[in-house]
C-alpha cells in the first residue's frame, strides 16, 4: 500500500510538471494581448499540447480566467490497478493583474456522454493549479461543470466541453 501511494504521488508530480511550464509562460505573457494564441481553437475545441497534455479551453467569469488542461495518465494509473484515465487541471488568472489565483476552493462535476452527471470531485491545490485524477473511459462528449470559491470569496461557475475519442 505504501509503495502504491509513493508511485501515485510520483505520477502526479510528473503529470503536473508540464503545466508548471505552461503557467510560467502564461504569467510572462502580456495578458492584454493574446493575438499569438489560438483562442478559437481553445474556446471551442480541444488542442493537443506536448507531453500528452490537452488544452480543453479557457473561459472568463467575473474577472477570473479559468484554463483547463487534461493529462493522459491512463497507462500509469493502469499499472497501479487504478481506473483513472486523466489528470484534470485548472489554472486561474486574475485578468486585472495577470497574477495566478492559487487560493480558494474548486470542484468539478462531470457530465458523461450518456448524460449522467457524476458527484462533485474536489480539486486540490497543486503547484499553481487545482487538480484531480478522473476517469473518462467512454468515448464521446464530456461536460465539465466547474464551481469555485476563490480567495476573493466570489462563487463562480465555469463550463467546458471535451470530446474523448
Amino acid at each position: 500500500m505504501k509503495k502504491r501511494i509513493i508511485v501515485m504521488l510520483a505520477a502526479l508530480l510528473v503529470a503536473s510538471l508540464p503545466l508548471a511550464v505552461v503557467a510560467m509562460e502564461h504569467k510572462e505573457m502580456d495578458h492584454g494581448n493574446h493575438s499569438g494564441m489560438e483562442h478559437e481553437t481553445m474556446e471551442h475545441g480541444s488542442m493537443a499540447m506536448p507531453g500528452d497534455m490537452i488544452m480543453v479551453g479557457n473561459h472568463e467569469v467575473d474577472g477570473v480566467e479559468a484554463m483547463v488542461h487534461l493529462k493522459d495518465v491512463k497507462e500509469a494509473m493502469g499499472k497501479m490497478g487504478m481506473a483513472q484515465t486523466h489528470h484534470f487541471m485548472v489554472m486561474f488568472v486574475d485578468k486585472a493583474t495577470g497574477d495566478p489565483v492559487e487560493q480558494g476552493m474548486a470542484a468539478v462535476k462531470i457530465l458523461d456522454p450518456t448524460g449522467k452527471e457524476g458527484n462533485p470531485v474536489a480539486l486540490m491545490g497543486m503547484q499553481g493549479h487545482f487538480g484531480a485524477d478522473i476517469s473518462l473511459s467512454t468515448p464521446g462528449e464530456y461536460v465539465f461543470k466547474l464551481g469555485t470559491k476563490l480567495a476573493d470569496g466570489k462563487n463562480r461557475q465555469f463550463e467546458f466541453k471535451f470530446s474523448q475519442k
